[in-house]
């Protein structure tokens, strides 16, 4: 199964006020394993970059001067996504800044039914927790002391270790000789995304007739066991 983890960086918070996407970064999973292929793109927003949004993320209007529009590198990037579901952390954000660009360079938008909201899972797995992807990354162990400021690449590869032991772990989907069930675990926009859960035999745990001859075979060859001393007949 594909599936797109990615992550953006804009000028603010809304698009519908002027806001414009200006980083988008995106890790391919297949089977959630990463598979080492990416999308990374700055875009030059065309408008000048708020001193608070670029204390989060660095990104200068200096830097972004020569960086391309969206529209420019649309293609490759709707060509990475392709159909595959897509993850991110406060999905309807990033879904939100992606599909403004997308329509107004005329192209349709993503439909909701694709998105997967890691923040969703986290709430519902840690009720009452913090759930900023630090916070997550420190509750399961993810390595994120690189991380100095946003950077819409590095989130996202941050988030695919976080997606993956959200949704069963660093092992899933390994087996050694057990049977695989298959389960579907419904997320954000009830999106169904299929898991597996292994189900083991029965192991049993009675000594057989055999076993217990032997035993009562080895018993009778002790001379003076120490739970018979003080025994009587």
């Amino acid at each position: 199964m594909r599936e797109i983890v990615f992550d953006t960086e804009t000028t603010g918070l809304n698009p519908a006020t002027g806001d414009r996407l200006v980083e988008i970064g995106c890790v391919e999973l297949i089977n959630r394993v990463e598979t080492g292929r990416t999308f990374h793109c700055y875009f030059n927003p065309e408008r000048a970059m708020p001193f608070e949004a670029e204390q989060i993320h660095g990104l200068s209007d200096r830097f972004l001067s020569d960086k391309p529009l969206f529209a420019e590198q649309v293609e490759d990037l709707l060509e990475f996504l392709g159909d595959a579901p897509l993850v991110a952390h406060n999905a309807s954000f990033d879904f939100g800044f992606v599909n403004w660009e997308l329509g107004a360079c005329g192209r349709p938008i993503i439909d909701l039914s694709r998105m997967i909201d890691t923040l969703v899972l986290a709430r519902r797995a840690h009720p009452g927790a913090k759930h900023s992807l630090d916070a997550l990354c420190s509750r399961y162990g993810i390595d994120r002391s690189h991380r100095v400021k946003h950077g819409a690449l590095l989130d996202a590869q941050l988030l695919a270790q976080l997606y993956v032991e959200l949704t069963g772990g660093r092992q899933i989907g390994l087996s050694i000789g057990e049977t695989l069930v298959e389960e579907t675990l419904v997320v954000a926009t009830g999106h169904s995304v299929a898991t597996s859960r292994t189900i083991r035999a029965i192991r049993p745990h009675v000594a057989s007739e055999e076993e217990l001859e032997r035993h009562r075979a080895f018993i009778e060859k002790l001379d003076s066991a120490l739970w018979l001393e003080g025994a009587t007949g």
